[in-house]
């Protein structure tokens, strides 16, 4: 994939145990020639946690990717009409910002940006991370399988002996699964086995 023509957009929500493995796919794509432009969720520009405190992650996001950052609902809007993307990426993508999607509830700067991209018939990939995926969450995930033009980093059990729910992507894959998607095809196989 020519990525130096490509406007890729990067949406992080909540998962904050893993934003650090989603920090080098983002430099892939910028090391690749792509335009990065870096969505957050409210969450994840608020709140502080044993991974990380919230200014130090929106820092880093800036200084990779040298975008100003979209993080607010108001400034995600304007990806509906603009049509800037080529593709947009959620990832990490949580339970929550699953079950928002599925369910057509728009109150985050990331689902909003998700809305807009999937407004245009453009590619929206996402990037599960969520400790109920095979819980109350699966319907949702089910349901967005079915949706058009969107498609699915592969993801597995991480843990399944101790979280039998948890799905996690395999975020080593975000770059080949956003250029799979831009062709119209997901990356396969899409369901994969841990340890990877």
């Amino acid at each position: 994939m020519d990525w130096e023509s490509k406007n890729v957009g990067f949406a992080l929500s909540g998962s904050h145990c893993t934003v650090e493995e989603v920090l080098p796919e983002i430099q892939r794509f910028v090391d690749e020639g792509a335009n990065v432009i870096p969505i957050v969720s409210s969450t994840l520009q608020t709140t502080d946690t044993r991974f990380g405190k919230a200014k130090d992650w929106l820092k880093k996001l800036k200084e990779i990717t040298r975008n100003d950052i979209i993080s607010t609902i108001v400034e995600a809007e304007p990806l509906g009409p603009s049509k800037l993307l080529d593709v947009l990426v959620i990832a990490p993508c949580t339970g929550n910002t699953t079950s928002k999607l599925a369910n057509a509830m728009t109150d985050s700067p990331v689902i909003m940006a998700a809305k807009a991209q999937l407004r245009n018939l453009k590619p929206l990939v996402l990037a599960i991370s969520t400790n109920d995926g095979l819980g109350l969450n699966a319907s949702n995930i089910a349901k967005l399988y079915n949706t058009k033009n969107i498609y699915f980093v592969p993801y597995g059990q991480d843990n399944p002996e101790q979280k039998p729910n948890s799905l996690v992507a395999n975020m080593d894959l975000v770059v080949e699964a956003c250029a799979s998607a831009i062709d119209g095809k997901q990356i396969q196989p899409m369901i994969i086995q841990y340890p990877i």
